[in-house]
């Protein structure tokens, strides 16, 4: 298949997959009215345009190598809010909101909150460059067999999943977005609480 014939299939899915998560989000949680924050939190993911898990539902765990040789567990980022991303350097859109996700890993990972960027790229040796070339400070995981996207239920480019300290999933988004805005850090202000 073709690059443009992939970029198709990848956008109908996504498509289709938000028009699913749409109905799921009418059954989110209700916000506990006791915790100011969080409403918050709840008005930042509406601002986002975020998905709300139907459930709690603690995030899988995984293991990934990185690209410099060392490894990412998620199960040893508990008390930790953790951001996953899946992307590929192919992808436009993950390419437009990586700067952004850079600006907010930047602004508070001295809070406790971690980035990781799952990387898809088929070859392994398209990611080092493209790093090197950006500079971007977060954890990027591998992940050429889609083993994880495909365990995440990733359909699209980009996708990415916040996890809270307690390693529940609290939300994904589909698609880019502009993570840095004031919705994104009341969204990681009041999840690293």
């Amino acid at each position: 298949m073709t690059r443009r014939g992939l970029a198709i299939v990848l956008v109908s899915l996504v498509l289709v997959t938000a028009m699913a998560l749409a109905v799921m989000r009418r059954t989110s949680p209700p916000v506990d009215e006791q915790s100011p924050h969080l409403a918050n939190i709840e008005q930042a993911i509406k601002d986002l345009d975020l998905i709300r898990p139907p459930r709690q539902k603690l995030a899988d765990d995984f293991t990934l190598d990185t690209p410099k040789g060392g490894r990412f567990r998620l199960s040893e980022q508990r008390g930790k809010v953790v951001f996953i991303n899946f992307w590929a350097t192919w992808c436009p859109p993950c390419r437009e909101e990586m700067p952004a996700m850079e600006r907010l890993y930047t602004r508070y990972k001295k809070d406790g909150f971690v980035m990781l960027a799952v990387s898809v790229d088929g070859d392994r040796r398209a990611v080092t460059p493209f790093l090197n070339e950006h500079q971007f400070t977060f954890t990027v995981g591998l992940d050429p067999e889609m083993e994880l996207a495909n365990a995440y239920g990733v359909r699209g480019l980009p996708a990415s999943f916040v996890v809270d300290r307690r390693g529940y999933l609290t939300a994904l988004a589909l698609g880019p977005r502009s993570w840095d805005d004031s919705a994104g850090r009341v969204l990681v202000e009041g999840l690293t609480r």
